[in-house]
């Protein structure tokens, strides 16, 4: 498979269309000439000479499930898919290249013939017996008794977009996606080789911003698969961002694991539709500030983050390449381990080493609270000097209980608080149906309390000095903690100045959407000049991390890239008085 170089969808002309998206065919040339044996090639004529019994579309039907379950049958069609081998699909496509009247049967098969029958291979026109079953939700037939090889055929592959009119009508046959689709999922990339493409652009979360419907979403995806049933592949497909741009997508339509599959027949070639940025886009202003989830940094090897050395060296130049590209003048951390300095100081020496001693210190958390990892401050002596002691929440609705400090510009001016956040996350749900269990609201569990959380910072940032509210808040865009702190007089910063399409920093379940928000009061916003969400995680396949246990090793880089699950979000404020 191919890369193609960056190229805008509106650049591409009709000549480079025409080339690309040119419907391909399944066709073969006659094979050579062997010197069978002239009772072999009666053998083989007198097979050939047994008609089919049925017709592929027929075994299909035109319901969810064949109607000729169980029974033996005899069709006819030309292979256009080989996927024979024990680690790949254990069989191979065919297709009837005389389609009937009815658009609801399919017109292709799946027969589960292992590597029994090796000489099968695309653009073979077959006989194949064996018995019509349901497997797991696929039509195919298994076991395949013969396969008889008549000749060569060809295949035009179908043209279809998404959203269609369903893929039951389709199961089986050769198609083609003229229309451009968006690389919106590649959690699986590394273990099953997996990749979630839809049309109309990438998918977000439900609960992130108005006007999203979720069947509306799943029905313009489409899975890629890569043929096989290893795990954790030597050889992958393509490593793709989230965001690029898949281009006359062509392959077989198979089906597992409770939803449909496309198997491709030729390389994928994708356009870099959603380049890698160096730097975050510039913030206007003297002081930029910054929130980050390290992703569980953590000294002590084999807990929540390194499993080894090796993988703690490596987990720690990506965060250290990262906090460099910030290039923040103070950031918000969340995910640190709560082990008092240690793991927070060691970060701090990091980057100190790379950016020059002392460029940055790290503030004491005066009551981190007992979960296993804490928030931390971390800021430019030379940029910013603090204003009184730092400060924590004690109340106990906080499990990772917030760091409040205030800065000013260093030699004087005007100051601000930064209040830094790691509300309960969405996971590990309580017993019973009380009000932290999922609703199914789409906000997931303890979402009761993240409100009361979100409550409890209303009150502690009233008598602030020009507070901003920032962190990991696990809540997307329009969710009730984030409706709360709004409410309570808080404007959210990414929303006002990052565009709608870029307002993400996580990747769940193939949709984007914004769990690290930047929140100011009212006299605070009018010295934000800008906000920047820098997509060096979300869009990243996480076979790029740190990890040493599956990942290929010559895929890791001490970049930037995969240092972590979560975008970090860079703001700009243009403070009176100060130095420079």
């Amino acid at each position: 498979m191919r890369v193609l170089p960056r190229a805008t969808l509106a650049a591409l002309g009709a000549a480079v269309l025409s080339a690309v998206l040119a419907v391909p065919a399944v066709a073969a040339s006659p094979a050579p000439a062997t010197p069978d044996a002239p009772a072999a090639r009666e053998a083989a004529a007198a097979s050939c000479d047994t008609p089919a019994t049925h017709r592929i579309s027929q075994v299909q039907g035109s319901g969810d499930a064949t109607p000729l379950a169980g029974q033996t049958v005899r069709v006819e069609g030309v292979v256009t898919g080989d996927f024979q081998r024990s680690d790949q699909l254990s069989g191979f496509f065919l297709q009837d290249p005389r389609p009937d009247s009815d658009p609801a049967t399919s017109e292709g098969l799946f027969a589960f013939a292992r590597d029994t029958f090796k000489d099968v291979k695309p653009g073979d026109r077959v006989l194949v017996t064996g018995k019509a079953v349901e497997f797991n939700g696929w039509t195919e037939l298994s076991p395949v008794t013969a396969v008889d090889v008549c000749g060569t055929g060809t295949v035009p592959a179908l043209p279809s977009t998404l959203p269609g009119d369903g893929l039951e009508r389709v199961e089986n046959m050769l198609l083609t996606f003229p229309q451009p689709l968006t690389v919106t999922d590649h959690y699986n990339l590394g273990r099953f080789g997996e990749v979630t493409v839809s049309a109309g652009g990438r998918l977000f979360q439900p609960t992130d911003r108005p006007g999203v419907d979720p069947g509306e979403q799943r029905a313009r995806t489409l899975l890629v698969d890569d043929g096989s049933t290893r795990q954790n592949p030597a050889t992958l497909p393509p490593v793709v961002r989230t965001g690029q741009v898949a281009v006359g997508l062509t392959g077989v339509l198979g089906y597992g694991f409770d939803t449909y599959r496309l198997q491709p027949t030729r390389p994928v070639a994708y356009l870099d539709a959603n380049p890698r940025l160096p730097k975050p886009f510039p913030v206007i202003g003297n002081v930029k500030v910054a929130s980050f989830n390290t992703l569980n940094w953590f000294t002590t090897v084999g807990s929540r983050g390194a499993t080894n050395a090796e993988e703690q060296r490596r987990q720690l130049a990506k965060l250290v390449a990262a906090l460099k590209g910030i290039d923040a003048d103070a950031v918000a951390l969340m995910e640190v381990e709560n082990n008092g300095q240690t793991a927070l100081q060691t970060l701090v020496d990091a980057v100190n080493a790379e950016v020059g001693a002392g460029t940055y210190a790290a503030l004491t958390h005066p009551y981190p609270g007992t979960d296993a990892i804490q928030v931390g401050l971390i800021y430019k002596p030379a940029r910013l000097e603090p204003v009184g002691e730092p400060r924590a929440a004690q109340d106990p609705v906080f499990s990772r209980p917030p760091l409040i400090q205030t800065f000013r510009r260093a030699g004087g001016g005007q100051p601000f608080t930064m209040v830094v956040n790691h509300l309960k996350s969405k996971g590990s749900c309580p017993a019973g149906d009380g009000p932290d269990a999922d609703q199914g609201d789409g906000q997931g569990c303890w979402n009761a309390t993240r409100v009361k959380q979100a409550q409890a910072l209303l009150g502690l940032v009233e008598d602030l000095p020009n507070p901003l509210v920032l962190g990991d808040l696990n809540a997307y865009g329009e969710e009730d903690p984030i409706d709360t702190l709004e409410a309570g007089g808080l404007t959210s910063l990414t929303k006002r100045f990052v565009p709608a399409p870029l307002r993400y920093s996580y990747l769940f379940d193939g949709m984007s959407g914004e769990l690290d928000h930047a929140l100011a009061g009212r006299q605070l916003l009018k010295r934000v000049t800008s906000t920047t969400i820098w997509h060096i995680n979300a869009d990243e396949p996480r076979i790029l991390d740190y990890n040493t246990e599956f990942n290929p090793p010559d895929l890791y880089r001490p970049d930037a890239y995969r240092s972590s699950d979560h975008d970090p979000v860079v703001i700009g404020l243009t403070l009176p008085g100060g130095k420079g």
